[in-house]
């Protein structure tokens, strides 16, 4: 099973090889609310650590997604685009929304496993 890291900003990044899917968690969404629109990048693109990624909207808030690490994007999840309930139907399942290729696997060692990021989350309460 793929390795899945955990960002502060509630992203999760699941790596497979040199490729990585990344999408927000449970907590993000159970916080955003009814997701109603999801703008993705295009294919190809670079980003660094950091970089908006993707932009949420939904019926509270709009957010973004961060990029966890520096890659590129080498598929987007265009379900999203057309069907943005699947954020809250199944935020670290199939409502993946971008595949990037990994520029350097080390950078995730800073970010949390499950557990430790479990502990974050109720930290926040």
């Amino acid at each position: 099973m793929a390795d899945v890291k955990y960002t502060e900003d509630h992203e999760y990044i699941r790596l497979d090889g040199d490729v990585a899917e990344v999408g927000i968690t449970t907590y993000a969404q159970e916080q955003l609310g009814d997701v109603v629109y999801v703008e993705l990048p295009e294919t190809g693109k670079a980003l660094s650590k950091g970089d908006e990624a993707a932009v949420i909207e939904s019926v509270k808030a709009a957010a973004e997604l961060y990029a966890p690490v520096d890659g590129e994007v080498v598929e987007t999840n265009g379900a999203l685009e057309e069907n943005p309930a699947l954020v809250n139907e199944d935020p670290e399942g199939a409502a993946w929304f971008i595949k990037i290729k990994v520029s350097d696997a080390s950078a995730l060692e800073g970010l949390m496993d499950a557990d430790a990021y479990a502990k974050f989350v109720e930290g926040l309460a």
